[in-house]
């Protein structure tokens, strides 16, 4: 049994990707995607005439709603590969923006039915975790729309995200790691801080324990790896979200691969319930200096990329 096949016994393995051609080799039950990855995908001979076909198709609406169909093209061919759900996200530019959230949502949620995808079963509309993008998700939740809150780097956001009844969050693994890497400079140690110690796995590991032990039920997926040590040792986490590099890594692999986390014994813990208002989410955000200025700096590269996005389709003759 190779490494992601091992995997598979405990954990729901998804694709990382806006390559929808390289998801049959790896069979992933779900698939997220991102403007990043969308960017990156129509820059490839593949990929960009379905860039092209949707600015001709749709020429004359808001480059907003283009954008948006082109999101939701992407997401519907990777649907008919995959069993499970694609995750399709919002606007970063609206991440501080409750109502502009919901409504774009919506839209996303409206093209997916037209197109024939049943929203409540393949679909989860993917949003920053700032205070004003979980308030949204808490208002598309009660509307039966599933959320996937991303760019999440803390405890609190993870504590916030589970109160409101989000379906599913992103805690980033490797950018987690990447902070502390360099905030160590030339005394981090490599080996000590790898695997099980690694901060970005112990980050993931807080949040599974305290949602198993108290009970709530938003669904944790690792995200953003940098290596296949970093997704060993969160093995047996609801969801591992994995690059297509990565997937090929752990297929290539038969070395042993435990399982790592355990709901059960995480129900047994001694880990007190954490209460969060939005003064006290925010202060204990401002005081982790990590995950304020990863998540600043990931909304403003989102946001960046759906500029670049946005040029490439004003540029379709």
């Amino acid at each position: 049994m190779n490494q992601l096949d091992a995997l598979r016994q405990w954990t729901t393995v998804v694709a990382d990707t806006g390559d929808f051609r390289q998801l049959a080799q790896f069979k992933p039950q779900d698939a997220t995607t991102n403007p990043s990855l969308i960017l990156k995908a129509v820059q490839k001979p593949d990929y960009r005439p379905l860039l092209d076909d949707a600015v001709k198709t749709h020429r004359g609406l808001a480059v907003d709603e283009v954008i948006d169909r082109l999101l939701v093209r992407f997401g519907t061919e990777i649907l008919s590969l995959i069993p499970g759900r694609v995750s399709t996200e919002v606007d970063a530019r609206l991440s501080f923006d409750t109502a502009a959230t919901v409504a774009r949502a919506d839209r996303i949620v409206a093209l997916y039915r037209a197109a024939g995808v049943d929203p409540q079963k393949r679909l989860l509309i993917k949003i920053a975790a700032t205070w004003e993008g979980i308030e949204a998700a808490r208002i598309l939740e009660q509307k039966g729309i599933h959320t996937n809150l991303t760019l999440l780097f803390s405890f609190a956001q993870a504590v916030a995200c589970g109160a409101v009844g989000v379906k599913l969050i992103s805690p980033f693994v490797g950018r987690i790691y990447d902070w502390h890497k360099k905030s160590a400079g030339s005394a981090w140690d490599e080996t000590a801080r790898s695997g099980a110690n690694d901060p970005g796995v112990q980050s993931v590991r807080q949040i599974f324990d305290y949602y198993k032990r108290h009970g709530i039920a938003t669904e944790v997926m690792g995200a953003s790896f940098r290596n296949t040590g970093q997704i060993a040792a969160l093995a047996g986490c609801d969801l591992l979200t994995i690059s297509p590099d990565l997937l090929a890594e752990l297929a290539a692999s038969d070395a042993p691969l435990a399982h790592a986390l355990d709901a059960e014994a995480a129900k047994s813990r001694d880990i007190p319930k954490v209460t969060l208002d939005e003064a006290a989410f925010r202060f204990a955000l401002n005081e982790d200096a990590m995950a304020t200025e990863k998540l600043a700096e990931g909304i403003r590269a989102f946001a960046a990329d759906a500029v670049k996005l946005e040029k490439l389709m004003q540029e379709v003759q």
